[in-house]
Parts: C-alpha cells; structure tokens; sequence
C-alpha cells in the first residue's frame, strides 16, 4: 500500500503506511556498526522486523526490553540502558531505535540524547498515541516522584516510521485513548479531524480503516508544522499542550495507572471550561469537546482528587512562570492562547463543573 511521506521542517520525515517497520534500514546513518533496541516486554514479537531489518544491514543489535507503559519512563530503567551501550562500546555513529508506545519513544529519545551528548535515535510508535504525539517533535523525558516529564530534553530523531498494522495489536481501550491527543489536534488547529470523528465514530476506532489513517495523518502534520517553526517551546509549541495541565496533574494523582489520554481529555474539557467562563470561548465549542470525547468512550470528568491536591500539581507544570500558572486555552475553534494568572476561584469553578 501507499505510504504517506510528512516532513518534519527540514529535519527528518515522519512515515505512515502498512508494513514500513521493516523500513527502519533505510534510516540508520552511515557508519553505524550497533543499534540499540528498545521495546516494551510485551512487544518483542512486534519489534521482530525492526531487528531483522537492521541485522540486515550487518549492525550488532542488542534488543532491550523495558517495562511496559509510564513504568519505563523510570531513571533506573534509563540507568540499565546506558550500562547496556557502555557494554557494547557504542559510539556517537551508533543508534537507538525505539519500538512502542508513547513511553517508550520518550525513554528511547531521553537515552540517545544523554548517551555521548547524543547519538543518533529512529522511533517506531506502536500506538495512536506514539505515531500522532509522542515519537514526532524531538521532545524526550523520564519522569519523577514529584511530576511527569520534569526530567528531559530535545532530540530530533533521525525519522519516524508509523506502520499502521501495529495498531491491529492495540488493545481498543489505548487505541481510543490514543485519539484524545488527535482530537486536541483538531480543536487546536485542524477542525477536518473533528469532522471525521463526528461523521462516524465507529470506523475512526477501527484500525484498518481509511478513516483512522487520515486522522493520524493530519495530526502528524498538526504537530510537525507546529514543531518545525518552535523546536524548544519558547512560544508557539505550547498550544500542544492544550489539555495537559490537569492532565499530567490526574496522572501524577492516579500513579500513572490512568491512561495519557484518557486523562488528556478531561484535561481539554477543564480548559474550554476555563475559557467559557473567562469570557473566552462560546457555549457550542465547550458543548462540542464533551461531544466529541463522549462519541469516542472518552472521559469528560473526574472526581478522583480534591481541587487543592491537583493545584499543588499543576504549580508545578512546565508552563508554570514563578507562580503563574499558564493555561493553554482556546477563544475559538482552532485558536488557541493562553490564560496566565487566572483566580483561584475562576480554577475551583472550572473544576467543579467536571468534578461534580
């Protein structure tokens, strides 16, 4: 079948397709005698084609198998994967490759990054979440007792190979959670994707369809255009953030055992709440996330915490400045700002609604 080509700026390209894991050979850089495979447990069926194509190439490929999930994204397991390349002598012309959802293409990122001051990373993203957000942008991380991804760093990937057959795996639940951080791309920038979402929801959640593939696509061009002209978040790459304030804060709370995306969505709905109540955003387009997230089986709301324990949270949100907190709102569809020092009322109002 076709594959899709998305250019990230002129850095690397993002390929989406059926079957294009086997094309990982084609990206490692001259020179390269050893790869790094990192992958989560439960995957190392699905990371078969990965290592066979880069043994292909004659490389000395150690496969590392990881926790699976936000458990990965642990210090001490980056710890274990730096004495495993200290091991085998890898070098600044060696690779990593990163097969799996969204943690592990962090974790896989984080290393390379770190390992020599950088060495050359290619992600393979297993889930919808991975191919639309987390393996394209360059951003990395691990995280911490006291928040989610506090830990990091930039480092561009070398390419990105999106092979839609691994979605067939994805148990539905994280297919669904996975197009939370879709959706985000359509309120944020690119309302087609809300369109074909609503038009039929049943189909978008079906890994074979047309449908699902065009929704990944067009997140991925969201985020690469976004990317390309913003690398480090200095201003225009924190409207990918929409709905990760709370977000992160109810995966902190939760111990990571909610999903990104699940709590992403909540995330969204607390925000066009903010901006509905701050005079920002109109009644239909706050009507239209709880609609569009409910079609999906996504949640709208969570009365898992108190107010106060996910305020302490979110002061510490990457966005924070001093003690500002910074919200990535909408005032209309597909035009995102930002909402710096609202009250603390206006927050306990907001939460409130979803709480209640």
């Amino acid at each position: 079948m076709s594959v899709t080509t998305i250019p990230v700026g002129q850095d690397y390209e993002v390929l989406v397709g059926h079957g294009v894991s086997d094309q990982v050979a084609g990206l490692v850089p001259k020179g390269a005698q050893r790869a790094l495979v990192v992958h989560p447990e439960p995957l190392a069926e699905l990371a078969g084609p990965v290592i066979s194509s880069l043994r292909s190439l004659g490389l000395e490929v150690l496969p590392a198998a990881v926790p699976d999930a936000e458990a990965a994204k642990d210090i001490s397991v980056a710890a274990r994967l730096w004495s495993l390349m200290g091991e085998a002598e890898m070098t600044r012309t060696d690779v990593v490759v990163g097969v799996g959802g969204g943690s592990v293409t962090d974790l896989a990122g984080f290393v390379a990054a770190t390992w020599l001051r950088g060495v050359p990373v290619i992600h393979v993203p297993t889930t919808v979440l991975g191919m639309v957000d987390a393996a394209v942008g360059g951003k990395t991380g691990v995280n911490t007792p006291e928040g989610k991804n506090l830990v990091g760093a930039f480092h561009l990937p070398v390419g990105v190979l999106c092979d839609l057959d691994t979605l067939r795996t994805l148990p539905p639940a994280d297919l669904r959670a996975g197009l939370a951080e879709a959706v985000k791309g359509g309120f944020i920038a690119d309302p087609r994707i809300l369109e074909l979402v609503e038009a039929d929801p049943a189909d978008v959640v079906d890994p074979s369809s047309a449908r699902l593939r065009e929704v990944v696509e067009r997140k991925i061009a969201v985020k690469a255009q976004v990317v390309a002209a913003d690398l480090r978040e200095s201003h225009l790459r924190e409207i990918l953030n929409y709905g990760h304030t709370l977000g992160h804060a109810i995966e902190h709370h939760e111990h990571y055992r909610m999903r990104h995306g699940e709590a992403v969505a909540v995330g969204m709905v607390f925000a066009a709440e903010l901006a509905h109540r701050s005079g920002l955003l109109d009644a239909a387009v706050l009507a239209r996330h709880r609609d569009v997230l409910t079609s999906l089986d996504l949640p709208t709301g969570y009365d898992g915490a108190t107010f106060d324990e996910l305020h302490a949270a979110m002061r510490r949100d990457k966005k924070t400045r001093g003690a500002t907190l910074r919200f990535v709102v909408l005032d209309a569809l597909a035009s995102p700002t930002r909402l710096e020092g609202p009250s603390e009322q206006l927050l306990r109002e907001a939460y409130a609604a979803i709480s209640g």
